[in-house]
């Protein structure tokens, strides 16, 4: 029997051997959070794909991603592979391509290939974070041939969305619908660039909605794990190009595909436009993903546990195992063996839809939950959280704040202290260093278990922290002073306003 592969990087599609809400404009309406979004109206339902092809074509794009560092992988290249299994999602078959000239030393090579979503009409435009990830340059192509140097807004791994932008203006973008009002068998069309052929339409149905491909479990990511599933047809290039409907309105970015060989073989899959909308804006106005946690642990109610818990009033859900402190779950009075059904009205019968539910929202926001307790509904309120148990909004990390410079070590120095490796503390001042009581001189051998040599190591690090979604964002620092004396730091990077 066939392995299946699950190809989450479809549109980086390596050329070298390899596959919101909207923002400021007058003919946007302001929605209550101070951002923009250009919203649908009402249109009379169409019986082809013509009006919503010629609605999407053009707000489509396709993004050339290029490094000029040498890349692993055979002919010189990759692919942009953000789960480090290249086999799991491709394919062998995919390592079958035509061989580059060889690189010039500096000279930025394509790297990879993907599509874009044009968000508004000065330039944003929405892609997935692996089709930019890595990325030294970006250059966006339009649908009239125009080509345009991009720069990175902000990423986001845990959703694989990224915003970027060109400087244009008067282009033509996409219209938001809503994700939430799909349904099954309802008609969708994918517009992007599969294997470079730009402005490529295809259609499907919806298959499935809250689709989990489990990818993000052993990942440790609180990112997106309800994908809408079509079966229009995604290749390699297609990445962070349009799923909309009928009325030619944005409801999916296309993401994933399900296949056996790394191409189209029946399934594939999109981010909804509830969580594009809330992550493109937070990058835009924050800098980085604002995230609100419920704070328990949760387990999918089924016929078995259901029949084990006397539970009778309700056959889906979430079964609490465990609630946190200084957690919304806590203010809410939830306990173990409580059944949660739903929020805000929308039902919540699996994993993947509570997390698409709080994924719309942010520290500080209020939220309405229904749960079973005793085979009895019970609704409250109360206000969600971040990581850290409080409502601050979280700004985004710059390698800056930590206060401090790094000079290179002697090797002179490294032999009478005794070391292989580290890298030293200078110009220290008022930052998270600092804060930690480290001073100047002090030389780090380690972060967090990894060895360190360089700044670019400690900046390596701390971008690794500031990027997860771990509740503590801290540096354990082991060095020592040039007299030898050994410290342990703890450097906390947590900060919020």
């Amino acid at each position: 029997m066939k392995r299946q592969f699950i190809a989450a990087a479809v549109a980086a599609f390596a050329m070298i051997g390899a596959p919101l809400s909207v923002f400021a404009g007058s003919v946007q309406d302001a929605d209550s959070q101070g951002s923009f979004i250009r919203t649908a109206s009402p249109s009379a339902f169409e019986n082809d794909f013509t009006v919503a092809a010629e609605k999407t074509v053009n707000t489509v794009v396709c993004i050339k991603s290029f490094t000029s560092r040498q890349q692993g992988g055979y002919g010189g290249g990759g692919y942009n592979d953000p789960f480090g299994m290249f086999d799991f999602f491709f394919g062998p078959q995919e390592r079958q391509q035509p061989r580059q000239p060889q690189q010039k030393k500096g000279e930025p090579v394509q790297s990879g290939l993907g599509s874009g979503v044009i968000m508004t009409e000065d330039g944003y435009i929405v892609t997935n974070n692996h089709v930019v990830e890595g990325a030294d340059k970006l250059e966006v192509l339009l649908n009239d041939n125009s080509t345009y140097e991009a720069r990175i807004v902000g990423t986001d791994e845990a959703t694989d969305l990224a915003l970027i932008k060109i400087d244009a203006k008067g282009l033509d973008f996409i219209t938001f619908g809503d994700s939430e009002t799909l349904k099954v068998g309802e008609w969708v069309l994918a517009v992007g660039n599969p294997f470079g052929f730009n402005s490529t339409v295809t259609a499907g149905i919806v298959s499935a909605k809250a689709r989990s491909l489990g990818q993000n479990a052993h990942r440790g990511r609180m990112g997106i794990e309800s994908f809408i599933q079509t079966d229009a047809a995604l290749n390699p290039g297609n990445s962070g190009g349009a799923l909309v409907n009928l009325k030619g309105e944005l409801v999916g970015i296309n993401s994933a595909i399900y296949s056996n060989t790394g191409s189209y073989s029946g399934f594939s899959f999109a981010i909804p436009t509830t969580i594009v909308k809330k992550v493109m804006t937070d990058i835009r106005q924050y800098g980085t993903v604002q995230r609100a946690v419920l704070g328990c642990t949760v387990a999918e109610l089924d016929a078995k546990l259901a029949k084990e818990k006397n539970i009778t009033a309700t056959k889906t859900g979430l079964l609490v195992n465990s609630v946190s402190d200084r957690s919304t779950a806590k203010e809410l009075g939830l306990q173990e063996n409580d059944v949660i059904t739903s929020i805000n009205g929308v039902e919540v019968a699996n994993h993947a839809q509570l997390v698409e539910q709080l994924n719309k929202f942010r520290p500080g926001d209020t939220i309405t939950l229904t749960y079973v307790r005793d085979n009895k509904k019970v609704t409250k309120s109360g206000v969600l959280r971040n990581t850290q148990g409080n409502t601050g909004i979280t700004k985004k990390g710059d390698f800056s704040e930590i206060g401090c410079a790094f000079m290179k070590i002697s090797n002179e120095t490294k032999n009478n202290l005794g070391i292989s490796n580290g890298v030293q503390v200078t110009g220290i001042k008022p930052g998270a260093f600092k804060d930690a009581g480290i001073k100047d001189g002090f030389i780090i051998t380690e972060i967090n278990g990894s060895v360190v040599n360089t700044a670019d190591d400690v900046e390596y690090i701390y971008n690794n922290i500031m990027k997860s979604d771990d509740t503590d964002k801290v540096m354990f620092l082991t060095g020592l002073y040039p007299t030898g004396k050994k410290y342990y730091y703890a450097v906390n990077l947590s900060d919020e306003e």
